[in-house]
């Protein structure tokens, strides 16, 4: 079956069909009997014929730091619902926390022509900054925020802030935190200036100073945990930038045999299942990362549908979710 055969059986030309199949104007009487012949036969135009003539792949590459995490396959599935809804496919690449391959990865995604690619960001350096400012293919930046780039980023800063005024709202005194390193803006750099500020309006001087600084993994958490109660420890308080951080100090404070929240509050990061299931369960804060994947995937369609779509900005919101590990 070939557009000539669809033309044939519909009564039309093939130019008739040819524009039937790209969205191009047609009275609704053609229309509907190309739709019938196509719905009788059940044909379906090749991907690589189509591509051809329109100039679109209808493939959008997702650039992902690691599907395992909670946050990151939650911000792919909201992608997944939106793009697929709307005909487009998607071509993963997780780059296993690599800051190289993803740059490795928007050139692939240029070479193979996908219509657009989505970077669900981690650590931002100059050479990202230059590569994401001075793209040609339609990109969309999640989880970060970066000037002069369309993006989808979570609110970090008032975020983490709350979190730490809460313990200190508990009558905590001295705190300890755990975070990311500062090359992730958001992770790393917002969630720990939100601490830092937070002790200092408070009047705990120097508690600023009371930081570590963390891997991602449960493992690294506990180590760091370790490290930072040999520095600074006892502590009435410790607040981490990941649920994963926070589990990991769990463990190290019950094998220093310090209980929480009796003597010493817990906080994480990111609502992620592992952290309401412990003993006691952590509190967190809960980000909208599905409907951040969501609005990312839509404003990367209205940049391929509307070329000149200026750049755009989404700051989600977030909920502070108390739990056992800081009532007492």
């Amino acid at each position: 079956m070939n557009i000539s055969e669809i033309a044939r059986r519909a009564g039309v030309s093939p130019s008739a069909v040819s524009r039937y199949l790209n969205n191009g104007y047609l009275s609704e009487q053609k229309r509907a009997a190309i739709q019938k012949v196509i719905e009788e036969t059940g044909y379906r135009p090749l991907a690589q014929a189509q591509a051809l003539r329109t100039r679109k792949t209808r493939t959008i590459g997702v650039i992902l730091p690691r599907i395992d995490s909670f946050a990151v396959s939650s911000v792919t599935t909201g992608i997944a619902s939106v793009l697929e809804e709307n005909g487009f496919q998607l071509l993963l690449a997780d780059t296993r926390n690599t800051p190289q391959k993803e740059l490795d990865y928007l050139d692939a995604f240029d070479e193979q022509r996908v219509d657009g690619v989505i970077l669900i960001a981690t650590v931002l350096s100059d050479a990202h900054t230059n590569a994401l400012k001075n793209r040609r293919t339609p990109t969309v930046l999640i989880g970060q925020r970066l000037a002069g780039v369309s993006c989808v980023y979570h609110d970090d800063y008032n975020a983490f802030y709350d979190v730490t005024r809460l313990v200190i709202s508990k009558g905590c005194k001295k705190l300890g935190y755990i975070g990311a390193m500062d090359q992730d803006r958001a992770v790393g750099q917002d969630r720990r200036r939100a601490f830092c500020d937070a002790v200092r309006e408070a009047g705990l001087s120097g508690q600023e100073n009371h930081t570590v600084v963390s891997g991602f993994s449960i493992r690294s958490g506990r180590e760091m945990a370790e490290e930072l109660l040999d520095a600074w420890g006892p502590l009435d308080a410790v607040v981490c930038a990941t649920d994963a951080m926070a589990v990991g100090t769990l463990q190290c404070l019950k094998s220093r045999g310090i209980q929480v929240p009796q003597q010493a509050l817990l906080t994480g990061h990111g609502h992620s299942d592992v952290a309401s299931v412990t003993t006691p369960p952590i509190t967190t804060i809960r980000y909208y990362y599905e409907e951040s994947g969501a609005d990312g995937a839509n404003l990367l369609l209205d940049q391929i549908r509307h070329p000149d779509t200026p750049v755009k900005e989404i700051r989600l919101g977030y909920c502070l979710v108390e739990r056992e590990s800081t009532r007492r």
